[in-house]
């Protein structure tokens, strides 16, 4: 069995939103690796099941709406008292549309709000009170690529995500006399399911093919290939490590490239 990059981990307890699918299952499976005890809440929980199942190690599952503070709460509380503590905090969940900025609703734009930015600060602000009463602990954030760069057909998307950024700079302030450490990671062109339906949306609304779509997200990224989840995953578990000690308040760029500021 490979042996932890980060030996540091081991024993620790993390509780990570949106953790059934894509980068959240990404992320799980990674930490886990270095012997991190996983709580995967998710909106959908026979996913999360399984996902804690297939990654084992003492994982479990957790429903959760992050849109609802009584849902985040009861969430919370359940991961606690199931792997019996928590030192990290991943706010993963996210959702996406996509729509010309002039034709958007108020229902797309209050979907993406209410998950993408609601839902980090009920995460962050429940989960920061724990880890501030404990005096330590480490939270991370999923922000985006356009959360640096304004999206075209993203723009309600684009501006939920900049929220995150701010708000993580502005909690990674409060709470660095805590003894916590506050952090986001900004992925790229992503493989996910999330990316499958934003090509084909792209497609459509541009009235090109999905392949085109595909093509120009890889030639935008100058590393040359789509980006993977574990790609990110790796960032975030050594945000999490001993090593990331003296970083707080980042918006770490995981795009290939796409974005170099």
């Amino acid at each position: 069995m490979q042996q932890p990059v980060f030996p540091e981990l081991k024993g620790r307890r993390a509780f990570l939103t949106g953790g059934a699918t894509g980068i959240g299952f990404a992320i799980a499976k990674a930490l886990a690796a270095q012997g991190v005890t996983i709580a995967i809440a998710d909106i959908d929980v026979p996913a999360a099941e399984r996902a804690a199942q297939s990654i084992g190690g003492g994982s479990v599952a957790v429903e959760i709406d992050v849109r609802r503070r009584a849902s985040v709460e009861t969430a919370f509380a359940r991961a606690i008292s199931l792997i019996g503590g928590c030192e990290i905090v991943i706010a993963n969940a996210g959702v996406s549309t996509m729509q010309k900025a002039l034709e958007l609703t108020d229902e797309e734009w209050d979907f993406n709000f209410d998950v993408n930015t609601r839902g980090i600060f009920l995460t962050n602000q429940i989960a920061g009170r724990h880890l501030v009463a404990q005096g330590s602990g480490c939270i991370v954030n999923t922000a985006s690529l356009a959360a640096k760069v304004g999206a075209p057909l993203l723009a309600h998307y684009s501006a939920s995500k900049f929220a995150v950024l701010g708000w993580t700079q502005a909690f990674a302030r409060e709470l660095a006399s805590d003894g916590i450490r506050v952090n986001a990671v900004c992925p790229g062109f992503v493989k996910t399911g999330m990316q499958s339906r934003e090509i084909e949306w792209e497609a459509s609304l541009r009235g090109i093919s999905a392949e085109q779509v595909f093509n120009e997200y890889v030639g935008q990224t100058p590393l040359g290939r789509i980006e993977t989840p574990e790609d990110v995953a790796d960032v975030v578990v050594f945000l999490c490590s001993n090593s990331a000690r003296f970083m707080t308040g980042q918006g770490i760029n995981v795009t290939g490239g796409v974005y170099m500021t």
